[in-house]
């Protein structure tokens, strides 16, 4: 009986450990798995982190060529105004001369006007002249008879 004892104790006592060691296998499992799930949220994380980086990226680099194609859009303006202003200098300076050119014109048709009414003098007091050369000789001839 004794002996029967034993053995069904040193059963039992087998069972126990088993079962502990199965126990212990199932924790370890369970762990190893927290782990990989722990492992595979981590991963998750860091790849959102990354897209939100390159999110951030786009975004500053859109902004920057926003900010380029601005800077183009007032270099043209300011061209475009400095154009408008040169060609506004053109203009007057075309009017300046076809003023002036006006003027000179004026100024040629009174020096001729003057011109033509000297010459008109002139051939009117040789005219005279030439009278007065007449007359004197008639009166002379006159004079003889």
């Amino acid at each position: 009986e004794e002996e029967e004892e034993e053995e069904e104790e040193e059963e039992e006592e087998e069972e126990e450990e088993e079962e502990e060691e199965e126990e212990e296998e199932e924790e370890e499992e369970e762990e190893e798995e927290e782990e990989i799930e722990d492992e595979e949220i981590e991963e998750e994380e860091e790849e959102e982190e990354e897209e939100e980086k390159e999110k951030e990226k786009e975004e500053e680099e859109e902004e920057i060529e926003d900010e380029e194609i601005e800077e183009e859009e007032e270099e043209e303006e300011e061209e475009e105004e400095e154009e408008e202003e040169e060609e506004e200098e053109e203009e007057e300076e075309e009017e300046e001369e076809e003023e002036e050119e006006e003027e000179e014109e004026i100024e040629d048709e009174e020096i001729e006007e003057e011109e033509e009414e000297e010459e008109e003098e002139e051939e009117e007091e040789e005219e005279e002249e030439e009278e007065e050369e007449e007359e004197e000789e008639e009166e002379e001839e006159i004079k003889k008879t």
